[in-house]
């Protein structure tokens, strides 16, 4: 039986030993907020996993890592807290499969789904007493998801690029997220229009015109076609515009 005497504790970095109420409370809060940090740059890019699913997901592993070390301590050290470990990294395969879509021969979501197995481990380390660890990486990813991007287009040959004329087909308003999402991509939009088709089923038209390396043009059209609401993405190059800057 467990009292107040007898309470549990539980092994927090920096503030060692602390209340097994006080230590879950910390792994709670501080997985609530790394999830909610990495989920709302998915919320905002409107990808299937968004706040409410990345904060789930590292709120449950942080619980399943904390309560199996709890039981770890409860049974004298002979349960094995790396194999609840291992069911969290194949369980949150399932998931991360779901979030990734076949659709006319492109494979999108992968980003999605690796972003998940990410938070997933993000848990993990929070529940195994290292959130500022966890932190760090939470902050690691962020910069990947934020940051990558831009550094591409950096170090690409600006004689490389190609003028593209870009057609998103919707059910419904998605033109401030996918300009946010091209923006990443390109430096500038040459011009953009929105055409509406079905005014009873709100289908939209998008047109989008910029330049961009061919090779991070198929990058674009996947990562938009795992926005909500997009039923279909397709390109081509833009002759008008070639032949002006020629």
């Amino acid at each position: 039986m467990i009292t107040l005497a007898n309470m549990p504790s539980i092994q927090i970095e920096f503030l060692g030993e602390v209340p097994l109420y006080i230590g879950l409370g910390i792994e709670i809060v501080t997985a609530l907020i790394l999830g909610a940090a990495i989920g709302y740059d998915r919320e905002k890019k409107m990808k299937s996993a968004g706040i409410k699913t990345n904060i789930m997901i590292c709120i449950g592993a942080a619980l399943y890592t904390a309560i199996s070390m709890l039981n770890q301590q409860h049974a004298g050290g002979m349960a094995d807290p790396n194999r609840v470990g291992a069911q969290i990294v194949s369980g949150i395969g399932f998931l991360g499969a779901g979030a990734i879509i076949q659709g006319r021969g492109n494979v999108i979501g992968l980003t999605t789904a690796a972003t998940i197995w990410v938070v997933a481990a993000i848990g993990m380390t929070v529940g195994s007493g290292y959130p500022l660890i966890a932190g760090i990486f939470t902050l690691t990813t962020l910069i990947v998801l934020k940051l990558l991007n831009p550094l591409y287009n950096l170090v690409e040959s600006k004689k490389e690029y190609k003028s593209y004329h870009l057609e998103i087909l919707s059910r419904g308003r998605v033109k401030s997220t996918t300009k946010k999402i091209i923006l990443t991509y390109v430096d500038d939009i040459f011009k953009v229009s929105e055409e509406v088709l079905d005014v009873n089923q709100d289908t939209r038209l998008l047109n989008f015109y910029f330049k961009l390396h061919p090779r991070r043009m198929q990058e674009l059209t996947k990562e938009i076609g795992t926005v909500i609401r997009v039923e279909k993405v397709k390109f081509h190059v833009n002759e008008d515009m070639l032949e002006e800057e020629e």
